[in-house]
């Protein structure tokens, strides 16, 4: 090979290095954030996640929805997160005694329903008129919707008397790890009723109807938000969860139901 021909052939290899070069450092350069949330953040933390990927560019939010007792024992088990965001205190406070999150704030509060399927079969028409459901569909006992409806039992038996808790408790006939899954099965006829927080039942307007408790004896659910002080990505994991508390948050929070800090501020 002379001089010249070798001279046209290390250029053109070189041409097609180039874009190879390219993406690979375009790859390298790529980064993903870990978000563990509630089960019931998953429709309005994936909108905030697009705002968050629009003011990052080559960035990806990766989530895990599930119930907070089961993300709560991932991190516990070492999983490789930067944000975990709750739908009770218990679980983020367990990762707070053991030094796992910085700073807990609470960003989003939520309410418990009663669900009935659309066509209501058991024709309930308030909380009361769980005493006569059949089929019973709650969040198990660990998950922080089934905790959350134990306190609604707990005090109703002192309006409505052991009895009615008692027949709601026999009632009973799945427990569910997360409230998605107490929902769903309502929604498809698996149940007569079920309890779940308001901005679930919202999502499925044409397959379930909502029946509200009594203020007197419903629970407010606390969302808290928190970074991991093992973050693999610290700045950005602190950047999302300042948009989650930051006006635009609420502004989507509040849109899909959620009562968010910012309004109980302004109170």
């Amino acid at each position: 090979m002379n001089r010249r021909k070798f001279i046209r052939v290390s250029l053109a290899l070189a041409c097609l290095a180039t874009p190879l070069i390219s993406q690979r450092t375009h790859a390298a350069e790529a980064q993903e954030l870990t978000v563990f949330a509630a089960a019931s953040l998953r429709e309005v933390f994936q909108s905030i996640a697009l705002t968050f990927e629009k003011q990052h560019p080559n960035l990806r939010v990766r989530f895990n929805f599930a119930g907070s007792q089961d993300l709560c024992v991932q991190i516990e088990q070492g999983a490789q997160v930067d944000v975990f965001a709750s739908a009770d205190w218990k679980h983020m406070k367990a990762l707070a005694t053991q030094e796992l999150v910085a700073e807990p704030t609470v960003f989003a509060r939520n309410l418990p329903v009663v669900v009935v399927p659309k066509n209501n079969p058991s024709k309930v028409a308030t909380f009361a008129d769980l005493a006569q459901v059949k089929h019973l569909v709650l969040g198990a006992p660990e998950v922080p919707i089934g905790a959350y409806t134990e306190s609604i039992l707990t005090a109703a038996e002192k309006v409505q008397g052991k009895v009615f808790a008692e027949k709601v408790r026999a009632a009973v006939r799945s427990r569910e790890l997360n409230v998605r899954q107490v929902l769903t099965k309502v929604a498809m006829g698996e149940g007569d009723a079920g309890i779940v927080y308001k901005t679930d039942a919202l999502t499925m307007p044409d397959k379930v109807a909502i029946i509200e408790i009594p203020l007197s004896i419903n629970v407010v659910a606390e969302y808290p938000i928190a970074a991991l002080k093992s973050a693999p990505h610290a700045d950005l994991a602190r950047d999302f969860v300042k948009l989650v508390l930051s006006k635009e948050g609420a502004k989507v929070l509040g849109a899909a139901g959620f009562g968010t800090a910012e309004a109980r501020a302004k109170k």
